[in-house]
């Protein structure tokens, strides 16, 4: 694995990015339109998930704690179209100058137990508005690709964060391994499976000749395969060779 040294500002760079992004795409679909890759949302549930998350980090990541708070409220009743717009970009503005404010090494939960760091929000809010725009230009029947170095981070955070903490949504009794290739970037991953648990391996192990489980590669680019990853795409957009299982025992979303 090719590791992508991701900072803060690279991070932040990418939320401004984004994030307006994300506003134009559900300020032209208009709250009605379905979004294609969450099933039974429209692009007003989309809004008011991404305004409310938004507004439960602002509050969460300056607290230099780790214990656990409250979760998001959700206000009843859904405002009016032109309102949940202004809450978005209120909140989307807020929330980056939140994120750029603190120190990442500031205390603060998370909910993988590895980090308990403000760091750990500004990559995740960085990927998680990523893929919401992605979602909403989807909606807007004009997806562009997430960006490259973002989205090679992108599966860095589902290998190193997401399986491990156990938010897999695919088989979890499967054994093997999988190489999947960015082939737009220098970025490739081994990921061995043992059932409910998994590891990332380096080259040299996972050439070691006594290795008999079963294998399976999948490559594309960067952005594909963290958006089949994430169930965004199917997996069979990518170049797909050996056992296509255990490639969806690494979707997470």
């Amino acid at each position: 694995m090719n590791r992508l040294h991701a900072t803060k500002d690279f991070w932040l760079a990418a939320l401004r990015a984004d994030g307006p992004a994300f506003q134009d795409a559900v300020a032209e679909t208009g709250p009605d339109a379905a979004v294609p890759r969450c099933p039974g949302w429209t692009v007003a549930d989309l809004t008011e998930h991404v305004t409310t998350t938004l507004r439960w980090v602002r509050a969460l990541a300056p607290r230099g704690v780790i214990d656990r708070p409250d979760d998001p409220v959700i206000f009843e009743p859904r405002p009016a179209w032109p309102e949940a717009l202004d809450h978005l970009r209120r909140e989307m503005t807020g929330t980056i100058e939140t994120l750029d404010a603190l120190d990442p090494d500031l205390p603060s939960w998370t909910w993988p137990a590895q980090a308990r760091k403000a760091g750990f929000w500004q990559r995740r809010m960085a990927h998680e508005i990523s893929v919401h725009r992605w979602d909403a230009e989807s909606a807007a029947g004009r997806a562009l690709p997430i960006e490259t170095k973002l989205a090679a981070d992108g599966v860095n955070e589902v290998i190193d964060t997401w399986l491990p903490a156990g938010r897999r949504k695919g088989p979890t009794d499967l054994h093997g391994v999988v190489h999947l290739i960015a082939t737009d970037a220098s970025y490739e991953w081994f990921v061995r499976l043992r059932g409910a648990g998994i590891s990332l391996l380096d080259t040299g192990t996972i050439l070691d000749s006594d290795d008999h489980h079963p294998r399976a590669e999948a490559a594309g680019t960067a952005s594909d395969v963290l958006l089949a990853l994430m169930g965004r795409i199917d997996p069979d957009n990518l170049v797909v060779t050996g056992d296509p299982r255990l490639i969806s025992a690494l979707r997470t979303g």
